[in-house]
């Protein structure tokens, strides 16, 4: 099986996401969105499938540094341009893998997945 996996390379969370998948012995490519940017289509599908509040990672500082408003009236189409603007807004890490999403890291739920 070979997943695709949606991060920011420096993330602790994604550092402990790769370990996993390589202990795991499952192959991945990995799109960093430091330097390909959030393909807005990808965007739009995860929050079409899973919803904004389970994408958009609220307890971040990028999400304290939007402006209130926008964060008041955060909705799927606002939460999507706001990702692809600033893709560190995207919980981390989102993996793509035949069947499935999984949206941040639980070794539990990963292996439940991926096996």
């Amino acid at each position: 099986m070979t997943v695709t996996i949606y991060g920011i390379k420096a993330c602790d969370t994604m550092k402990k996401a790769f370990t996993w998948l390589d202990e795991a012995g499952i192959d991945y490519t990995f799109h960093d969105y430091k330097k390909a940017g959030a393909p807005k289509s990808k965007v739009a599908a995860w929050i079409k499938r899973e919803g904004w509040e389970v994408i958009i990672n609220r307890r971040g500082t990028t999400w304290r540094k939007l402006p209130e408003d926008v964060r008041a009236d955060m909705d799927a189409a606002s939460a999507v341009d706001a990702a692809v603007e600033n893709p560190s807004l995207i919980k981390r890490p989102v993996v793509e893998y035949p069947g499935g999403l999984l949206v941040g890291f639980s070794p539990d739920d990963w292996a439940e997945a991926l096996k």
